[in-house]
């Protein structure tokens, strides 16, 4: 049975009696009851006649669901219920728990004052629930006469002890028993070696939807393919749990998304392993010992390699590849996204796809790309959903029209609050005719030693920060260096960009404008506009061949500026309403990017991997008179007492 209901009691529970009788071992001690029904190929017993469902439902007060009705009808009772009911009532056995259990205090004791009703329903089943466990592995089942549908049939709710979770609700005894039935497959899909292969007309149609449902899967049907897959997975078949991890992978799903074994076939470990240890890395908590989980059925090399594999993603040095010409697109998509066009990586990708060719006959897509540190926050929901839907590994369908790109374009977004509010100040760098990779030679402070001018792997904007501070021993109150961000910013420019900067200090501010422009062109914008605890702020300065054209700071209500600015630009356009907020910020920030034809890649800034290096300082040297504060942490020729400060003067 792999429809969701029983059209036919009898032709059900015979297929299930043979099904289970031809599971057995020929040389297994078995009891003279099972023995018996094994022999009959019948788990069942005779029918209740109709005097017999009467007068049980005389003795209850209640008439019978239909469903269960119909079932007596058939057989008055039913042995191995799925793995651990080993005797199911039937019209003599069946009875009111009335809390015999006791049970019900103890799920009392769970609910509090803010209890939804649902919870206090459920807790209440064991007193008012008709049971229907006679013999069990501490598992009961009971029909709840109040909740009952329109066709008469009351829910049934199972619960055991050694589950550990609440009771699991089915929405009718015929659903109970569809339920049990498939828990019956899938504890014999997965029986020792001792038992016979478990193979029958059942199995056989299950598994041929499962292939099915993988050349559906691979011309872009998804949907239909993973309701397939997981009805076949629910009856124990092999393949159907590993065919739709990698659907729920690409969905977006982690939780419990283990590729069941084909992580470990050599076959397929290339792309499906990374993804396993990428979801390990993610969770720091997890001890590395865990690991042994999904990769059991492994041999030694495969968890050496496993380790090693770990030890590259906690790196960032981690690297997907694949063969042929979707791997040359991977490689366009890498570049694209290290230098923050993910919506131009994520387009080589898909555009590529027909290309793409699987390892074997359970690989439905590429998937090794998602651990890849620059490549996997390309990966959203919706784009998963274009990917699975695009027709590919040698199968024709329908080309599903393309997603919307992730970045809006130009520089307004920066005006929008973020996720909890905390890119209230930012600024940026913009540098014309100047690839990334030569930003540091403009903006990095290369004489002060260490590796200010050397390019940092693509990491988070976290990671970066955390590496950094990590290395420092000295912080001194004169000195703002940034930690930025790198990549392109269309139309020619590159950009540098800092999402926490320190506090603006008007009177020490050093623009690196003129710096940066050796040979070419600079724009450099500070904003602070919705700024905490502190006066709202806005600077902006443009340079060329290393002379300021032209700047304006607003700070403390006042604007100052200097060189012919342009009309677009012209501060007394955007300054003057106090309350102007938000919408001045935006304003300002289209008026730049329509200025200068430039933008930032907002999903690469917030979600995805750049390179970053350090700026030289944003702020001058103090000068005579002026006081400043270093501390130093760890050895020092003279260190300060722990946690002093020490004060200088200049």
């Amino acid at each position: 049975m792999t429809d969701t209901s029983v059209c036919d009691w009898r032709s059900f529970l015979l297929r299930w009696s043979g099904e289970w009788a031809d599971s057995l071992p020929e040389d297994e001690t078995r009891g003279a009851d099972d023995e018996a029904a094994r022999q009959a190929r019948w788990l069942g017993f005779p029918p209740a006649s109709e005097e017999r469902i009467a007068a049980m439902e005389e003795r209850l007060g209640r008439r019978m669901p239909p469903s269960y009705r119909e079932f007596l009808a058939v057989t008055d009772g039913w042995r191995h219920a799925g793995g651990f009911v080993w005797l199911l009532a039937g019209t003599e056995s069946a009875r009111w728990h009335a809390n015999a259990s006791g049970l019900a205090y103890t799920f009392d004791e769970y609910l509090d004052e803010d209890a939804e009703p649902e919870e206090r329903r459920e807790a209440d089943i064991w007193r008012r629930g008709l049971q229907l466990d006679v013999e069990s592995d501490a598992t009961y089942v009971l029909m709840d006469p109040e909740e009952v549908d329109e066709d008469g049939e009351w829910a049934v709710y199972t619960w055991a002890s050694w589950r550990a979770m609440p009771p699991e609700r089915h929405a009718s005894f015929a659903a109970f028993m569809r339920d049990v039935y498939r828990e019956f497959h899938s504890l014999r899909s997965h029986g020792g070696a001792q038992e016979p292969v478990f193979v029958n007309d059942t199995t056989r149609t299950l598994d041929a939807r499962v292939e099915d449902a993988r050349i559906e899967a691979l011309r872009g049907g998804w949907e239909r393919a993973l309701e397939a897959l997981d009805e076949a997975k629910g009856y124990g078949r092999p393949r159907a749990a590993g065919l739709g991890d990698q659907i729920r992978r690409l969905l977006g799903q982690t939780h419990m998304v283990h590729f069941d074994g084909l992580a470990t076939d050599p076959r397929y470990a290339s792309e499906l392993l990374p993804v396993v240890i990428a979801e390990h890395a993610a969770h720091s908590y997890r001890g590395d010992s865990s690991l042994t989980f999904p990769l059991r059925g492994g041999d030694e090399d495969l968890a050496a390699l496993a380790h090693a594999m770990l030890d590259r993603i906690r790196g960032g040095t981690y690297r997907y590849t694949a063969a042929g010409p979707f791997g040359e697109a991977v490689e366009r998509a890498r570049e694209s996204a290290r230098w923050g066009d993910t919506d131009g990586a994520w387009r080589a990708l898909i555009d590529a796809m027909p290309l793409w060719v699987p390892l074997g006959p359970d690989h439905l897509a590429p998937l090794g790309w998602v651990a890849d540190p620059v490549l996997g926050p390309l990966l959203t929901p919706e784009r998963g959903r274009e990917l699975l839907s695009t027709p590919r590994g040698g199968q024709s369908g329908d080309t599903p029209g393309p997603s919307a790109g992730l970045d809006p374009g130009g520089l307004a977004w920066l005006a929008e609050p973020d996720p909890g509010n905390n890119r209230t100040s930012y600024r940026f760098v913009l540098v014309e005719g100047v690839e990334p990779e030569e930003l540091p030679g403009r903006l990095a402070d290369t004489d002060g030693g260490g590796d200010g001018g050397v390019l940092n792997a693509p990491m988070t904007w976290w990671e970066a920060r955390r590496a950094w501070l990590s290395g420092r021993r000295e912080f001194s109150s004169y000195d703002d260096r940034a930690l930025v961000a790198v990549g392109r910013a269309g139309g020619g420019w590159s950009f540098a960009f800092d999402g926490d900067p320190a506090p603006f200090d008007r009177r020490r501010f050093v623009s690196p404008a003129v710096s940066a422009t050796a040979g070419a062109r600079a724009v450099v914008v500070w904003s602070g506009l919705r700024t905490r605890h502190r006066q709202p702020f806005f600077h902006l300065s443009v340079a060329r061949d290393g002379a300021e054209q032209y700047s304006f700071t607003y700070a403390d209500g006042e604007v100052r500026s200097s060189g012919e600015i342009p009309a677009a630009l012209e501060p007394s356009r955007f300054f003057g309403d106090p309350e102007g907020g938000a919408g001045v910020e935006r304003s300002l920030l289209e008026a730049v990017a329509e200025e200068f034809g430039a933008r930032l890649p907002r999903h690469a800034l917030v979600n995805g991997r750049l390179h970053t290096f350090v700026t030289r300082s944003w702020t001058r040297p103090p000068g005579d008179g002026e006081t400043y504060a270093v501390i130093r942490v760890g050895s020092g020729d003279s260190p300060p007492a722990a946690g002093e400060p020490e004060r200088g003067d200049r």
